[in-house]
């Protein structure tokens, strides 16, 4: 096996469910070595982190540019080669930029960045790097996802028809009706989570899986959102039709106020010979509707199962592959092309996701402020 890559994190301390989601993926396959990072903004603090995972300080840095700097000293094969982004979102476009132009490469958190023109921005800045960039769409790790995926393509369900996905959580439903507390939290504060909270956080996960497993990009779309209150400034919900084609339609569900929701996110596809339906909350099984047949269901880890869903499945057939093993899976497609090994495009989301869920987050916005109006995407 050869030397693990270097990582370091930046964000994701304390108690961050982020956090740990990205440092347990991080360790499977045995492919990266998490070795410090710049864990929050005050030094000791981010220090005595380190100490609780037992890791050295010494690779505990004050802030990016002392990374940068530090790292740099170091015998290149023992550098940091590769950083986790995963601060709040106003911070994602200008850590990716400079980690980019040092020669990093970059695994980082959604939404990209927090507008469309930093993303284009970001995207010249990786031409000139010539290294890795990945967003963690987590869910398009999960095997199930995967076969899905390589079913559509394989035209199993014949010509697409019907796309319909939703996401919905209940988390913000808590907040949003006090107004001290929603004035009060980053993912409410523009300034820091960028023009969108609802779409920004989870509606660009379905925006990404829609076009991930069908192939299909949006092409128009017509938003309309909620705010619930109208001092709040960053939408909790809303609905968007989609599309594709002139005879391809879908639409497109998310709220972070559907009350005792937890992660409901759910994926339908409809073909003209059959659909596919995948929930996260149950995402060992995908299931097949056919006109006249009972209901199929496939779960991972089978022969049957395609090859890209196969090598993203960890354990036996009958025990849960969860959401670590779906974002280790990218991790371990990002390693593969740091080290310049061969890999499936669809093993992890890159840059070009990053930018069409910008464009989606900002066109979502436009539509619904113009009175839910009809917008184009760009190509």
């Amino acid at each position: 096996m050869g030397k693990k890559i270097k990582l370091g994190v930046l964000g994701g301390g304390g108690d961050s469910l982020i956090g740990i989601l990205h440092r347990v993926a991080s360790s499977m396959f045995d492919k990266f070595e998490f070795v410090g990072g710049v864990f929050n903004p005050d030094i000791e603090e981010s220090k005595k982190f380190a100490q609780e995972l037992g890791i050295g300080t010494d690779r505990v840095y004050k802030d990016l540019d002392h990374l940068i700097a530090e790292e740099a000293k170091l015998p290149e094969d023992e550098r940091i080669k590769a950083v986790s982004i995963l601060t709040p979102n106003f911070l994602h476009f200008p850590m990716a930029k400079q980690l980019l132009e040092n020669g990093f490469h970059v695994i980082c958190e959604k939404p990209m960045t927090t507008s469309y023109e930093e993303a284009k921005i970001l995207e010249d800045t990786l031409t000139k790097s010539k290294t890795i960039f990945a967003v963690t769409y987590t869910y398009t790790g999960y095997p199930m996802i995967r076969q899905m995926k390589e079913m559509i393509a394989a035209g199993e369900i014949g010509e697409v028809q019907k796309i319909d996905v939703q996401y919905y959580q209940g988390w913000i439903n808590s907040i949003i009706h006090d107004k001290d507390e929603r004035n009060s939290i980053w993912r409410l504060d523009p300034e820091k989570g960028g023009i969108s909270c609802c779409i920004g956080d989870i509606g660009t996960h379905a925006f990404d899986m829609i076009e991930y497993v069908t192939g299909l990009e949006v092409k128009e779309l017509l938003a309309d959102l909620n705010y619930v209150y109208s001092d709040n400034k960053m939408d909790v919900d809303g609905t968007v039709l989609l599309r594709f084609s002139e005879f391809v339609k879908g639409v497109l569900r998310s709220s972070q106020i559907a009350t005792g929701e937890e992660n409901n996110f759910a994926v339908k596809i409809y073909g003209k010979k059959a659909g596919l339906k995948w929930e996260q909350e149950n995402p060992n099984y995908l299931y097949k509707l056919e006109d006249g047949q009972p209901m199929k269901v496939l779960k991972p880890g089978h022969d049957y199962n395609s090859a890209l869903s196969l090598d993203g499945t960890k354990l036996p057939p009958g025990h849960p592959e969860g959401i670590f093993d779906s974002m280790g899976n990218i991790y371990k497609g990002v390693a593969k092309a740091i080290n310049g090994e061969k890999y499936h495009p669809a093993e992890f989301p890159t840059i070009k996701d990053g930018i069409r869920g910008m464009n989606f987050i900002e066109k979502v916005v436009e539509s619904h402020s113009k009175g839910n109006v009809w917008i184009k995407i760009d190509a």
